[in-house]
């Protein structure tokens, strides 16, 4: 598959050759919607927790005798159905990851991979650099239309990388970190030659995602 390549100037510089097997997959929404579980889940800190009854402070004595009070009998005044008391079945600090299969993960990278391309959502950039503050390329993004973007480079230029920072909607990430979810979390797609030449690499050589 042949696709123009652009320049952060809004310019043609060639063409590049996208493998097919990256590019022109069938889509499997059921996958990506899979992974992208799988990454959300993995991004839950776990940390909300609760005390239960053997946790929260309290006497350890019998409220009042058991049976000639006229009240309900009662074991303990740390037990969930008083003020003070502790929580039954509440939520304690765990971590919500699982495992999945690694051909999932690369499954659903090529589907999210070929969605942006069957969309005309994806974008081959020469290069990711040669912007180094954030007005500039700000203005070189306006002219070209992306509101909404996440690019893909090998290596991500510091510099470049310091002048996206501040962009809403805009995000640059090393190929090593192309995701699912970010790639569907963004209008366009946008990959450099280096980071396609890098996809290649990755999936492939079977390479998880």
């Amino acid at each position: 598959m042949q696709i123009a390549i652009r320049t952060l100037d809004n310019a043609e510089a060639g063409t590049a050759d996208l493998p097919d097997e990256l590019f022109a997959a069938d889509p499997r929404a059921d996958i990506m919607a899979r992974v992208v579980h799988w990454q959300l889940a993995k991004r839950r800190a776990g940390t909300h927790k609760v005390k239960g009854m053997s946790e929260v402070s309290g006497t350890t004595k019998k409220p009042y005798r058991q049976k000639g009070t006229g009240n309900a009998r009662q074991g303990s005044l740390r037990a969930p159905q008083f003020r003070t008391g502790g929580v039954v079945h509440g939520p304690v600090v765990r971590d919500h990851g699982y495992s999945l299969n690694k051909k999932v993960r690369r499954l659903g990278l090529i589907s999210a991979l070929s969605q942006k391309q069957a969309e005309g959502k994806l974008v081959v950039l020469d290069a990711a650099r040669g912007a180094g503050r954030t007005r500039d390329l700000a203005a070189k993004l306006r002219a070209l239309g992306w509101s909404s973007a996440l690019i893909v480079d090998h290596q991500v230029d510091g510099e470049f990388a310091r002048a996206s920072r501040n962009l809403p909607r805009i995000d640059v990430l090393p190929t090593e970190g192309a995701n699912v979810y970010d790639i569907l979390n963004h209008d366009l797609l946008v990959v450099t030659t280096a980071g396609v030449e890098a996809l290649k690499q990755r999936l492939l050589d079977g390479v998880a995602a």
